[in-house]
């Protein structure tokens, strides 16, 4: 891509090259399965499902970023390649069965959102949330290579099956199980926790996701996400299930407490993409409860949850896009007071992607939170449900709130000088990638929300060889 830079005047079609990439990639996952790499590298079902949502998410992401980079004067190649990178980082993670290939992948993929949440470099606000993004990610990534070291240290193996087997024999033996192996586990937890913006790690997300180029903002809300969970459940459920009493409190604290905080601190936000940043913080609680189940429905329902969540945050954060490209609103959530009256398929996509975000039938949303809250009572949490069903209802305020501005104000008379003189910046370049990506994410949240079973089905089918 970066090469292709060089002789591609028209760098739009540098993002339909990117696209046809993915769909080849995405046809070539199922050609093989095993080991690689002297046993460094696994191709199973678990992890081609999670390669099929960072596919996705690369995919509808380039269509998202065409006219966006035009209009922000920033229309570079190196953005895809990127992108790309970041990409093969997360199908490492999503394939690693060892701790080392699992830091190698999420290097790969945190070096290049780094870089592309500060792509835009004559703005103080990407700039601003590069630097925060990397500095904090730099303590993640510390936490994670001492959790590797204490591993090895205590197990003599970085393979997520070989310390699994050690704790068990260790176990069979009657010997307890070493502080420091809890400790490493913990401090795994915590690295990916961050990856996936889980309170208390959580405290980048808002600044990066608000000052970084809204279709980046797309891509790390979905993808290092993904990432981040195809992780834990592998590391956690196959490497430490011997140490399930001590790990699953924990998840269940962080599910409790970022469904809690994000939640209720999106209320308080004006700003649609901080809203959206405190919303992801959220639904990375109701993904963790699929694992706290401990169970082969729960761990496929997260799976579930995590494709669905692809499409309609992807798809909100295209709303965001079209009206700010297209000179109809900015990114105060004020600034979509009457959309329906200027645009009205545009509002009514995102009043779909709002209810599916708060889970109201008949969208994927409701299903994917569904199989959830099945899934934690039958393992016995039924009051850990209540509480995740509980913090839905509390989330229908600012999503509904979003729909009450679009179809219950008076628009606005004009756009914010700074909208309108961006959507004026390039005026031959319709934004068709945008509508196309929209499209795709609409129908994909309603087909899945009237027609849930073939993709929960997939997830559970991709589990069958999971953990041998």
């Amino acid at each position: 891509m970066i090469l292709l830079d060089l002789v591609i005047r028209r760098k739009q079609v540098l993002a339909w090259i990117t696209v046809a990439g993915s769909a080849g990639v995405f046809y070539s996952l199922f050609s093989a399965k095993g080991f690689a790499f002297n046993r460094m590298f696994l191709a199973d079902g678990y992890g081609i499902f999670f390669k099929a949502i960072f596919l996705i998410s690369l995919a509808l992401c380039s269509l998202i970023s065409v006219r966006y980079l035009s209009v922000e004067g920033a229309q570079k190649g190196e953005y895809f390649g990127l992108m790309l990178f970041a990409t093969v980082g997360m199908m490492v993670m999503a394939s690693a069965p060892d701790l080392i290939t699992v830091y190698l992948g999420l290097e790969l993929m945190s070096l290049s959102v780094y870089a592309l949440a500060g792509f835009i470099r004559n703005s103080p606000r990407s700039s601003e949330a590069a630097l925060k993004y990397f500095m904090l990610g730099a303590f993640a990534s510390a936490f994670l290579l001492l959790g590797i070291a204490l591993a090895y240290g205590m197990t003599g193996t970085t393979s997520v099956a070989g310390i699994a087997q050690w704790i068990q024999y260790s176990s069979s033996t009657g010997a307890s199980v070493s502080p420091l192996l809890v400790l490493s586990m913990i401090l795994l937890v915590a690295a990916f926790a961050f990856k996936i913006s889980a309170v208390p790690f959580h405290m980048w997300t808002p600044d990066v996701y608000e000052g970084a180029p809204t279709p980046v903002t797309a891509f790390m809300s979905v993808g290092p996400k993904a990432a981040g969970f195809a992780v834990i459940g592998r590391v956690i459920l196959v490497a430490f299930s011997s140490l399930r009493a001590d790990w699953v409190s924990l998840l269940i604290v962080l599910s409790i407490l970022s469904m809690v905080a994000g939640n209720i601190l999106a209320i308080a936000q004006t700003n649609i993409k901080r809203m959206l940043a405190y919303s992801s913080i959220a639904h990375a609680g109701y993904a963790l409860l699929g694992i706290v189940t401990f169970s082969p429905d729960g761990l496929a329902s997260m799976m579930n949850y995590l494709l669905i969540y692809a499409f309609m945050n992807i798809g909100a954060f295209t709303v965001v896009i079209m009206a700010r490209v297209e000179g109809q609103g900015g990114e105060e959530i004020q600034d979509y007071a009457g959309l329906s009256r200027r645009s009205p398929f545009v509002a009514f996509l995102m009043l779909l992607f709002m209810f599916s975000l708060t889970g109201i039938p008949p969208t994927a949303g409701f299903m994917g939170k569904f199989y959830i809250f099945s899934a934690l009572i039958n393992a016995g949490y039924t009051w850990l449900a209540v509480i995740a069903v509980v913090m839905s209802a509390v989330s229908a305020y600012f999503y509904l709130r979003v729909v009450m501005y679009m179809y219950m104000k008076e628009p606005l008379e004009s756009a914010t000088p700074d909208v309108a003189d961006a959507a004026a910046s390039a005026p031959g370049l319709k934004p068709y990638g945008a509508r196309f990506a929209v499209l795709l994410a609409g129908i994909a949240v309603l087909l899945i929300g009237i027609l849930p079973t073939p993709i929960i089905q997939m997830a559970r089918a991709a589990l069958y060889d999971f953990g041998s």
